[in-house]
């Protein structure tokens, strides 16, 4: 497996990618600049469709446009126009140090994202989930930050990611309910002895978990019934932050980085740092889910 660049677009803090399967647009986000691009697979000149303070993740919208999250609240967003509206109230606004960070919907069209400390050391963040007709709910709280998520196919188990953790969790899920249970450890960094610190991460159709290491230059994949390690993709960036199946088949592995927190010598030895790049894994992934919301 190797990954190849896929975009021109050098970003300050690529992050939190997600696959319009109807309109064929992979989306994603600078969230030091705080903008969204639009990226169609084959053509290397991302469009700037959004943009906003500490947008952190982007996501497909049931009834049109996109959804997405600011430094405090969840937003709506037309690509076309760029005009973007509050679809949430104000959240954790009076918190200091605080911001929204990585989000995704389930597979019930439920937005879950979650908040962490700019300063990567309390844990004052939470994770939220905003579903239709039903506004925004804290879901957990005592969260440093607050990262990747994902579903199992069978949609029985939500995997989520708190990165000073360099653990994986994994919970009980209800589809119907969207209520999580019965919290264990799925992946554990440090009894692999794995570098860096998990950061954003996605699922494969065969159930198996794909997770960007910030600090590691790799995306890894594992089981997570046993926390077997099962394969490494090297990226040539160290902060390698997130990633999304995307394509017809969804077959192709997309990849974000970062150069946020790499000096002038790490950035000399890392020129493609910032960059989004796609690889073919072998193994197809699990569409993105939109927000019905």
């Amino acid at each position: 497996m190797n990954a190849e660049v896929a975009s021109d677009v050098r970003a300050e803090l690529g992050e939190g990618p997600s696959w319009d399967e109807e309109k064929g647009i992979l989306y994603w986000v600078d969230i030091k600049e705080g903008i969204v691009y639009a990226h169609d697979l084959g053509n290397s000149s991302d469009k700037i469709v959004g943009r906003g303070k500490n947008v952190s993740c982007v996501v497909p919208r049931s009834n049109g446009g996109l959804a997405l999250t600011l430094e405090h609240g969840f937003y709506s967003l037309d690509p076309n126009s760029g005009m973007m509206d509050a679809i949430s109230e104000s959240i954790e606004a009076n918190l200091p140090g605080s911001r929204f960070n990585d989000g995704k919907c389930d597979p019930a069209e439920r937005f879950w994202a979650g908040t962490m400390d700019e300063t990567e050391s309390k844990p004052i963040g939470s994770l939220y989930v905003f579903a239709k007709g039903k506004g925004v709910k804290k879901a957990l709280s005592g969260i440093t930050v607050s990262n990747g998520l994902g579903w199992s196919p069978d949609n029985k188990t939500m995997y989520y990611i708190d990165s000073p953790t360099r653990k994986v969790a994994a919970f009980d899920y209800s589809l119907q309910t969207g209520e999580i249970s019965n919290k264990r450890i799925a992946i554990n960094f440090d009894e692999t002895q794995q570098p860096g610190v998990p950061d954003g991460m996605t699922v494969d159709a065969e159930g198996m978990v794909w997770v960007a290491h910030w600090g590691g230059a790799r995306l890894t994949r594992w089981n997570p019934s046993t926390g077997k390690l099962l394969d490494t993709l090297p990226i040539p960036a160290d902060h390698t932050t997130s990633c999304c199946f995307a394509g017809r088949n969804l077959d192709q592995l997309y990849i974000t980085s970062a150069r946020v927190e790499l000096d002038e010598k790490k950035l000399a030895a890392q020129p493609l740092a910032g960059r989004l790049f796609v690889a073919d894994v072998g193994v197809r992934g699990l569409p993105t889910y939109k927000f019905g919301g």
